[in-house]
């Protein structure tokens, strides 16, 4: 199931990737060449139109080939006679529809998990709030004269307080009920606990909102370890790839198919994140490079860009294979 889950991942990530220049490339009207899942030698090709579509034997990456992309070409379609901000749109695609991949998946986990609401399903037997006296179908409204309107309210109001005592209103039976609880201190959770778990609801619009907020949240905590990476508070070593990306989804596996949803969105984001970096061959090296041709006109030629992609790209397999020898030390060593 480990390597079933694994290829599933790598092949729609690298398919919405791939299929997002595709689209674009072929709404502007540039030719491509091949479009491509996987890499090495071919074992399913079939010609259609102007396109080959191909499916190759090794699922760790993909590509839409398009004329003109990499070296100069006289065909009226060819990508590089295309205005600059049709190429820029066909560059940005790939990313753009990684990111959308992870807002959906997000929404789909915040549907099934359901939102927490400020109604209570169980209280822990021997627990601060059992003590207290709080029921389970209790609503908390509010704490400390604190009006509650989600569970995230809750958890901000007792586990983070200073006091020794918190004075909660629960509506019980149609009735407001003043209960004082002592919060405990859990030194796993680093906060104050009481005890209690919230009922869940599933509802569509607020899933949408979750998945595009936990979007969000994750996307800040990349670009600061990315900072990190680059201010050498992170080490180059603990950066994974392929290997690294099976034990982590042999990890999640076990937990359930729910958090290998979530890793699926975390890899696209990822993905989306890395491509948009200012580097040569990734898109985001091809961005910078039409901001740096429109101001220097001709004097950069597509052959001079291409060749600088290509030394992008054999930099990039040389990080690929330190990183895969540094998770083949980490994950696959230790067993033996």
């Amino acid at each position: 199931m480990t390597i079933i889950y694994a290829i599933l991942i790598f092949c729609l990530l690298i398919f919405v990737h791939e299929f997002g220049h595709f689209i674009t490339a072929k709404a502007c009207g540039v030719k491509v060449n091949e479009f491509a899942i996987g890499m090495g030698p071919a074992f399913y090709k079939k010609q259609k139109g102007e396109t080959l579509y191909a499916l190759r034997v090794f699922p760790i990456g993909g590509y839409c080939a398009m004329e003109g992309e990499d070296e100069d070409s006289e065909d009226p379609r060819a990508f590089n006679n295309q205005p600059a901000w049709q190429r820029a749109i066909v560059l940005a695609a790939g990313s753009l529809m990684n990111l959308l991949t992870c807002v959906v998946l997000l929404i789909i986990i915040a549907f099934i998990a359901g939102q927490a609401t400020t109604t209570l399903d169980k209280v822990e037997p021997g627990s601060a709030a059992d003590k207290a006296g709080l029921l389970a179908g209790d609503q908390i409204v509010m704490i400390d004269d604190q009006k509650v309107d989600e569970w995230n309210d809750i958890i901000q109001d007792i586990g983070y307080t200073k006091e020794d005592e918190v004075e909660i209103t629960v509506l019980r039976d149609g009735e407001e009920t003043q209960i004082a609880v002592k919060p405990e201190y859990n030194e796993e959770q680093k906060r104050n606990m009481i005890g209690i778990t919230p009922t869940t609801e599933r509802h569509f619009f607020p899933s949408i909102g979750a998945g595009i907020k936990n979007t969000g949240s994750m996307t800040v905590m990349m670009y600061t370890t990315l900072k990190q990476l680059f201010t050498g508070e992170v080490s180059v070593k603990e950066l994974s790839g392929p290997v690294g990306i099976v034990y982590a989804v042999n990890v999640t596996a076990k937990s359930g198919a729910i958090y290998v949803v979530y890793l699926a969105a975390l890899l696209s984001l990822n993905l989306a994140i890395i491509n948009l970096l200012p580097l040569p061959a990734l898109d985001g090296g091809r961005l910078l490079f039409l901001v740096i041709r429109k101001i220097t006109g001709k004097r950069v030629t597509d052959e001079m860009e291409g060749r600088i992609h290509f030394i992008g790209i054999m930099l990039l397999f040389m990080l690929m294979i330190y990183v895969t020898f540094n998770d083949v030390i980490r994950f696959i060593v230790p067993i033996f």
